[in-house]
């Protein structure tokens, strides 16, 4: 394990998809990674819950292809986001990439229309 917490979930997911299980548990999570988290089960990529007597994250695999963390972080422009989209999506509108902004995690479809850029964190699809 390394010391980034979002990527080490994140290939922890991809390692369990391909293993054909269904779910996973994490023992290592942040506020940040729920966040991330979030949004990728309000798309209905994945399910999860905190198991409060275990202290363990319980995530459930849903209709997800591929999920990644970006590294380097990238910061980019509003002009600058669909170059990034034609790299870590393999269509225009299926997936979605994930942008740290000043305000708050958002997909790239709310930064085009906030008309904000920020850092790139991960893509799902």
């Amino acid at each position: 394990m390394a010391q980034d917490i979002i990527s080490d979930c994140l290939n922890m997911i991809m390692n369990a998809k391909k293993a054909g299980k269904g779910y996973l548990e994490v023992s290592r999570y942040s506020k940040f990674l729920f966040k991330i988290l979030d949004i990728a089960k309000k798309y209905n990529y994945i399910d999860y819950n905190l198991d409060e007597r275990t202290k363990k994250l319980k995530i459930k695999i849903l209709k997800l292809n591929k999920c990644k963390a970006i590294k380097p972080r990238f910061y980019v422009t509003l002009d600058d986001i669909d170059k990034y989209i034609r790299r870590f999506l393999p269509s225009r509108n299926f997936g979605i990439i994930i942008i740290s902004t000043s305000s708050d995690l958002l997909t790239h479809k709310e930064a085009y229309e906030k008309n904000i850029g920020g850092g790139l964190i991960a893509y799902f699809y």
